[in-house]
């Protein structure tokens, strides 16, 4: 779960987390008893577990989800935009950039297949926050003497997740390369699971390329597969 300020003094929270008692009196005491929190953006289908939590703590706050947020958790007080939407990625682009990968299913009907999500960019300090989509892997000491700090990777299941048709394949390679140009300054990366990656080593382009390279035989079978 990331805090954003927004130029007003308000608040957005992107994803959902039931934090410890230390953790939430600090997000409190930051935002006013929760009161300057404006919206809640839950940017991966598959992440519901604490959007109840967060509702009863910030009630006031809009809670905005996927299509499959509104249908997993009828309950809650949603807001009727669509985090996925552009409509409502607009209602925040004074402080956010945000992207869709293309190729795959954003809501496949295997559930245990995460490798679609909004992925959101902090403009200004160039952070992007992230649940599965990217994720990153800590190598081994022995291996990281050879190649010093964590690798930025794509969700390992990447060919469940790739859409049953020709060029699939080659439209995720698209959107990554674009990912890569349009977000070229980002130095940290926020991923769901694994913590906080410092590029310090590689560029996002180069982690991106490395990563692409990493997942080649993947996207390979893919279009020997389906064309």
């Amino acid at each position: 779960m990331s805090l954003v300020r927004r130029p007003g003094g308000g608040f957005v929270l992107l994803d959902c987390y039931e934090m410890e008692a230390g953790d939430q009196d600090e997000l409190m005491a930051l935002t006013d008893g929760g009161a300057r929190i404006e919206a809640v953006l839950n940017v991966h289908p598959f992440h519901t577990v604490h959007c109840k939590f967060i509702q009863q703590i910030l009630p006031d706050a809009r809670l905005i989800g996927t299509r499959r947020h509104h249908r997993k958790l009828p309950d809650l007080r949603w807001d009727p935009a669509l985090i996925e939407d552009e409509t409502t990625q607009q209602e925040f682009a004074d402080i956010f950039d945000f992207s869709i990968p293309a190729g795959v299913d954003f809501i496949p009907e295997d559930e245990s297949v995460h490798v679609s999500s909004v992925l959101v960019r902090h403009r200004e300090s160039g952070i992007i926050h992230v649940d599965d989509t990217l994720m990153f892997l800590n190598l081994p000491g022995l291996v990281e003497k050879l190649l010093p700090g964590p690798r930025l990777r794509f969700h390992p299941k990447l060919a469940e997740g790739l859409e049953k048709r020709a060029g699939a394949a080659d439209d995720y390679i698209a959107w990554a390369k674009a990912l890569a140009r349009d977000w070229a300054d980002t130095k940290i990366v926020c991923a769901a699971h694994k913590g906080i990656i410092r590029l310090t080593d590689d560029t996002f382009a180069e982690a991106i390329g490395e990563a692409l390279e990493q997942a080649s035989k993947t996207l390979d079978e893919h279009r020997k597969n389906y064309g």
